[in-house]
């Protein structure tokens, strides 16, 4: 089950719980009544847009003869990705020493700071005074700066 898992982290168990059905040739809305369980409340939690509960999970590990504990684990894994992702979108860099006009095509707001790191470096590093520049180094690291530099000297060269 770990190597399995190690695989699955991250992905809601909802989606193996799709693929488990399709694989074994199963209704989602009979497997749920099977079970005692509202087909709507199964096809929310397969489409992810509700979480696995311990009832629900322990009647589908046993129906489908699943380990123990097997959904729930993935559902955790699942909540463990969704908060870090909640807490990188949070983290951000001091507004107040960057200059809005740094990033005119967008509201400096509205800047997932984790996943445009690399455009964000480059703007600032290309437009940005030093105060700026310093900020960015704190907030990313030094050794993230340089290695999204020199990827850039890198690309330019080739």
């Amino acid at each position: 089950m770990k190597n399995e898992l190690s695989i699955l982290k991250g992905l809601h168990p909802g989606i193996i719980l799709e693929h488990e059905l399709k694989k074994r040739n199963l209704s989602k809305g009979r497997f749920a009544i099977s079970i005692n369980e509202f087909p709507q409340t199964l096809s929310a939690v397969i489409m992810g847009k509700r979480s696995m509960n311990t009832k629900l999970a322990l009647s589908i590990e046993h129906a489908l003869g699943i380990e123990e504990g097997f959904f729930m684990t993935l559902q955790v894994f699942y909540d463990i990705k969704e908060e870090k992702q909640r807490q990188e979108q949070v983290a951000q860099p001091d507004l107040s020493i960057l200059r809005p006009i740094l990033f005119w095509d967008t509201k400096i707001e509205k800047i997932n700071w984790q996943n445009h790191k690399k455009a964000v470096i480059r703007r600032v590093f290309e437009r940005g005074n030093l105060q700026e520049k310093q900020e960015i180094t704190r907030f990313y690291g030094k050794e993230t700066i340089e290695q999204v530099l020199n990827n850039q000297r890198l690309t330019i060269q080739a």
